[in-house]
């Protein structure tokens, strides 16, 4: 996908980071479109479809976290990524943001180059996605790599992109551990810094989901995929 063809909703309230940060995202090419608040974030998520929303978290009217889970509900923006971007870097933020569906988080103040970067490694997975099976059945779990869906036991469950793609490689060789490091770096790009807790956040969703003998935790080294 060109850059000229990807949209990027950025949601702030403050006029200055809607300035800056669009002022730079267009640079680079993108299509950008604002909103002032959660309310507003939803509405133009959903009629616009972006590729991109870098949602802030604390905003009047309707916060990031409740916008981020109202977005995750449109089945049509299913495979868009949403990164929280945002002053707070407690820990209870995060996981909420996590929890709320989002797929990454971006502390500010940050340089408008470093997050053109991240914005970049975001939305690298947009280009020539090569995906050796489009299906993939283990037991009574199937996944659709291509729609990103999935099925267990005949019954369609939508996950969060991050949680598909994490599913999708650890699935992909069922019994091989993968270490944490490779795990960031093929499912989040090594050009995202994201907190230590964040593998350990989507696969407890994923658990909750797909159910806990699937997933096994390997002290000290990662994950692997049970079949």
């Amino acid at each position: 996908m060109k850059k000229k063809d990807i949209k990027i909703l950025l949601v702030d309230d403050e006029p200055d980071i809607l300035e800056i940060v669009g002022y730079n995202l267009t640079a680079e090419g993108y299509q950008v479109i604002t909103a002032e608040n959660g309310v507003q974030a939803v509405k133009k998520a959903r009629k616009e479809k972006p590729q991109l929303i870098i949602l802030d978290v604390m905003m009047p009217e309707m916060d990031g976290i409740e916008a981020c889970e109202q977005i995750r509900k449109i089945e049509s923006l299913n495979n868009t990524i949403i990164t929280f971007l945002t002053a707070r870097g407690e820990d209870y933020s995060q996981v909420a943001g996590f929890d709320a569906g989002a797929d990454d988080y971006i502390t500010k103040p940050i340089k408008p180059k470093v997050l053109v970067s991240k914005v970049k490694a975001l939305l690298r997975r947009f280009k020539d996605e090569d995906v050796s099976e489009s299906i993939v059945k283990i037991g009574s779990l199937i996944i659709n790599r291509e729609e990103y869906k999935i099925e267990l036991k005949g019954v369609e469950i939508i996950l969060p992109r991050k949680e598909f793609e994490l599913l999708s490689l650890l699935a992909s060789k069922p019994g091989k551990v993968f270490k944490r490091e490779d795990i960031l770096d093929k499912v989040w790009g090594n050009e995202v810094v994201v907190g230590g807790r964040t593998i350990d956040v989507h696969i407890r969703k994923l658990r909750e989901k797909i159910g806990d003998d699937y997933f096994k935790t390997v002290k000290g080294v990662g994950y692997k995929f049970v079949d």
